[in-house]
């Protein structure tokens, strides 16, 4: 039986033969036969090919092979190249060439970047773009980043609720091909509200003398243009749908959202999360290699000084039990282990606990159900790994069973202190407006080393009398 993976494998491999062929004729300077080879893929491809000439070559290269391309296939590969790119890109090409690019570009990604460029290149745009489409444009252009109203388009079909079945399928075939989506339709009244949806598959397949008032439906999920990103893509996984409506204060509709966008959105929300969890500071959306050295030293250093002063109250207990610790040596040997199994026990519950909140499996209001829940898993845990310890430092390490029980005692602590804690803060940090994923990896790494230390010294005075 064939390989399912196959198809994919020689995909990948056939991509991989035609950019070396690429960077093989760009070599010689042979940019018409370059043009020749990367035509033999598609848009997407063609996109990544370039990108990596830029980041191989120069953007200089890649901007050369990208005007030999016909302007169709041109404005196609632009869409899919990153932002910073596209910026870069229009920077270095003629005004013709941008005019004919922004022209055609889907209305969203041309808003997209309008938005990063420079002003005066804007204003050149603007002067030679319709009076009604620069209007729309400057509005578009004023809803806030990250908002529902940043990512949606106009592009969309919208019917009358008397017109019949076949004046409505009519109406798609003649703005059809202007429409980001046809699949989903909107029929809004007189004066543009929005007062129901109906499918492209509903209308197909009802008789053409139906009205589309017969078939459309009322209950509506719909997004406000001043709605975050983030609750919009939750709307999307929730429902599973292919677009949302977006409508102003006054319940008209002014664009919709559709789910490639959204896709994007998920992307760069999971990544800032990513981010957080691992103590770096919003790299602006730039890719890993994207990013100058400085950039990743800007983004890295201030949460690696944050850590680092917490670690200085963490020496700090440590020297507060100094005398201590000198009468029982083996104690130090410990120490170690219980701020490792701390850390990676608080970091465990605060990544699974973020991760539900992101899939709204998890709300505010569950704190008291997580606690309860993290407060049994803790204790069994600890109990198992205690158990283990305590015949590990008595029979190998051959420590009296004094010293042994205060490991396990402060273990089976930490352990359950360290899950509780990281259950309850992130949903501690979202009831006071800050994101949750905040308070996962080093930041718990550096609390639950505190709380590691001072529990094992109380334990070791409790149950040594050191």
């Amino acid at each position: 039986m064939e390989n399912p993976g196959s198809a994919i494998s020689q995909r990948d491999q056939a991509f991989e033969e035609s950019e070396e062929k690429v960077f093989e004729l760009l070599e010689e300077k042979k940019y018409f036969r370059c043009r020749d080879e990367l035509l033999k893929n598609n848009s997407v491809d063609i996109a990544d090919i370039l990108e990596d000439v830029m980041r191989e070559y120069d953007m200089q290269k890649a901007v050369i092979l990208f005007r030999t391309l016909p302007k169709n296939v041109s404005v196609d590969v632009f869409a899919y190249f990153n932002l910073e790119d596209q910026v870069e890109i229009i920077n270095i090409i003629t005004d013709p060439e941008i005019e004919y690019i922004i022209k055609e570009l889907d209305f969203d990604d041309m808003i997209d970047v309008i938005e990063e460029l420079p002003a005066n290149i804007v204003d050149k745009i603007l002067e030679k773009t319709p009076k009604a489409e620069r209007r729309q444009i400057n509005t578009f252009l004023k809803y806030k980043d990250e908002s529902a109203g940043s990512l949606m388009t106009p592009d969309y079909i919208n019917l009358n609720k008397n017109m019949t079945v076949r004046e409505a399928l009519d109406h798609i075939k003649d703005v059809g091909m202007d429409s980001e989506t046809i699949y989903t339709c909107y029929v809004l009244d007189g004066g543009r509200k929005l007062i129901g949806v109906v499918s492209l598959r509903a209308l197909v397949i009802a008789d053409y003398n139906l009205k589309v008032l017969d078939l459309m439906r009322e209950d509506v999920v719909f997004a406000h243009v001043d709605d975050d990103q983030e609750e919009i893509s939750d709307l999307f996984k929730k429902y599973g749908f292919l677009a949302i409506p977006v409508v102003d204060n006054e319940g008209r509709l002014v664009g919709i959202i559709t789910v490639d966008d959204i896709m994007d959105v998920i992307e760069e929300e999971t990544t800032e999360d990513i981010q957080r969890m691992g103590g770096v500071i919003d790299s602006q959306d730039r890719t890993y290699f994207d990013t100058s050295v400085w950039g990743h030293v800007k983004a890295r250093l201030p949460w690696l000084f944050l850590l680092m002063c917490s670690y200085v109250i963490t020496g700090g207990i440590i020297q507060s039990y100094e005398a201590s610790l000198s009468k029982v040596i083996s104690l130090v040997v410990y120490m170690p282990m219980l701020m490792g199994t701390g850390g990676n026990s608080g970091t465990q519950s605060s990544t699974l606990i973020i991760r539900g909140m992101g899939t709204n499996e998890i709300e505010l209001g569950d704190e008291f159900k997580v606690f309860w829940k993290e407060l049994r898993v803790s204790i069994i845990v600890g109990v198992c790994i205690s158990t283990l310890n305590f015949a590990r430092i008595v029979l190998l390490d051959h420590n009296p069973p004094l010293v042994a029980m205060t490991v396990c005692v402060s273990m089976v602590v930490i352990v359950v202190a360290a899950k509780c804690i990281g259950g309850l803060l992130p949903m501690i940090a979202k009831r006071i407006g800050l994101d949750p994923a905040l308070m996962a990896g080093p930041l718990m790494a550096s609390l639950t080393d505190m709380v590691s230390l001072m529990t094992y010294f109380r334990m070791a005075v409790l149950i040594m009398h050191v």
